[in-house]
């Protein structure tokens, strides 16, 4: 009775260790944070407005904001069949299953086995007994239960280590998903551009034909000279090369689509279409709420405290280990009757270990966990200050660039009146072809830019829409940790 309950007063003492952890007290590392954005400007209000509650974008279609449903149809084809974003679920399945292997560690293991098998003795076995027969059968069956204590903290804080990179991996899932989402519609405004730009040169080419011809009847007439009309043909000729060189970046901006969408770039197609894309407003939060809205900076936050956790680990290595093992079954030279109770055995007792002396092996596991954690919170820094320069250079550009488009209507009006002056005092021979073709170069070139302007101020939208996080948030990373937390209470799983 003595023995026994000195045994449950040693189990006792063991459940109560096993609640400490020699983990730090983990803190998310400091990043300064500014009350609001700096970037603002008089174009504020057709880009950008500061998020009210409500305003939040969508998780799951952020890219409606453009209201192009064939955007919308690429989008649920880059979710089904994108090579990349398979490979990043497999990653996070994998990292998933780690976190399960991990958390195995806190419950008992228990093996069985059995065994039967005809062995022979040597002859001159050392101190083999003289009765001892030379050949003989052995039967055997058994139950093994093995259960370390966690004294110190060590298997917990390994679970607990496992449990942030899974959600490091969730967010990494996030992360490409939305990088992936964005890189489609980056490339779509693109395309939408170019269609745009093939679309001028289209016109510009059809005027620059009838202006040579122009120019050819009145050379045929005597009154242009042979210099008007090769003016007038290089001028159309280097149009159409234009033409093809955007062309030819229209193709290969077509192609990353298909890739994008998991289709091969030999059988895919998107028709043109020159219809312009409004440019949407986006709602924008305060620099504080990007913490929890950033993928990325959710993953190397969630590796900080895995490292963190895993100096626990280290350190627990300095201090003894117990488990508990039992194991028993039945054992007999012959296979019948081998249940029963005669051919019993058992055996039930502690195991204590303590590394004495290692060289110094635990002091550098210590000092290298210390260091993973310390690289960990760098990095967590470097990226959220990298997502609030990113954020700010998006709305820098917004802003910006709607002041330059601007500019740039004024500037394209006025080249295409310029160029109208110029074609009628040509036909009324006030003027040198030359001055057609100065006009014809500039206002091509103010249009192009005016184009060009729409599709940056496009691009920028997405970049900053991708800089804030998309539609994505640290809820889903919580109820992730929630579901991990039920799977733990519930036990292991076969």
């Amino acid at each position: 009775m003595k023995r026994r309950l000195e045994f449950v007063l040693a189990l006792s003492i063991a459940a109560g260790l096993s609640g400490c952890s020699l983990a730090p007290a983990y803190k998310v590392p400091e990043v300064p944070v500014a009350d609001q954005y700096q970037e603002h400007g008089d174009a504020m209000g057709k880009s950008w407005v500061m998020a009210q509650p409500a305003d939040q974008l969508s998780r799951d279609g952020w890219w409606q904001l453009y209201g192009d449903a064939r955007l919308d149809d690429l989008q649920q084809k880059l979710l089904a069949n994108n090579a990349d974003l398979a490979a990043a679920l497999a990653h996070y399945q994998q990292a998933q299953a780690f976190s399960a292997q991990a958390r195995a560690g806190m419950f008992p293991q228990v093996g069985a086995s059995a065994n039967g098998q005809r062995d022979r003795q040597s002859d001159t076995k050392p101190l083999r007994g003289a009765t001892s027969p030379a050949i003989y059968e052995s039967y055997t069956v058994g139950v093994e239960i093995d259960y370390e204590v966690d004294l110190w903290g060590r298997v917990r804080n390994t679970v607990e280590a496992g449990r942030d990179d899974a959600l490091a991996a969730a967010a990494d899932l996030a992360s490409a998903r939305l990088s992936l989402q964005a890189q489609l519609a980056d490339n779509y405004i693109v395309l939408r551009g170019l269609d745009q730009q093939i679309k001028l040169l289209d016109e510009s080419i059809h005027a620059y034909q009838k202006a040579l011809e122009l120019t050819q009847t009145r050379h045929g007439g005597g009154i242009a000279s042979g210099l008007d009309v090769s003016r007038a043909q290089t001028q159309l000729s280097s149009t159409k090369s234009q033409w093809s060189q955007t062309a030819a970046q229209r193709a290969m901006t077509e192609h990353a689509i298909a890739v994008l969408v998991g289709e091969s770039a030999s059988s895919f197609h998107i028709d043109p279409v020159t219809d312009a894309i409004p440019l949407p407003t986006v709602p924008v939060t305060v620099p504080s709420v990007l913490l929890q809205r950033r993928p990325d900076i959710a993953a190397a936050e969630r590796r900080t405290a895995a490292a963190n956790a895993r100096i626990g680990v280290a350190r627990a290595a300095y201090f003894p280990s117990l488990g508990l093992s039992a194991l028993g079954g039945f054992q007999s030279a012959e296979y019948g009757g081998l249940l029963t109770a005669p051919n019993q055995f058992w055996a039930v007792g502690p195991t204590f270990l303590w590394s004495v002396f290692d060289g110094g092996r635990r002091k550098a596991g210590v000092a290298a966990a210390r260091a993973a954690t310390d690289e960990a919170g760098a990095h967590y820094r470097g990226i959220v200050l990298t997502a609030f320069q990113q954020v700010e250079d998006n709305l820098a550009q917004l802003n910006h660039y709607g002041t330059a488009r601007g500019d740039q209507q004024d500037a394209a009006d006025a080249a295409q009146h310029s160029l109208d002056l110029a074609m009628d005092r040509y036909r009324q021979g006030a003027v040198g072809y030359l001055d057609v073709v100065a006009a014809q170069t500039t206002a091509l070139d103010a249009q192009r830019s005016l184009l060009d302007l729409d599709t940056r101020q496009l691009r920028a939208s997405v970049q900053l829409v991708r800089a804030l996080g998309g539609g994505w948030s640290t809820d889903a990373l919580a109820e992730l940790s929630r579901r991990s937390a039920m799977d733990e209470a519930r036990g292991p799983t076969r």
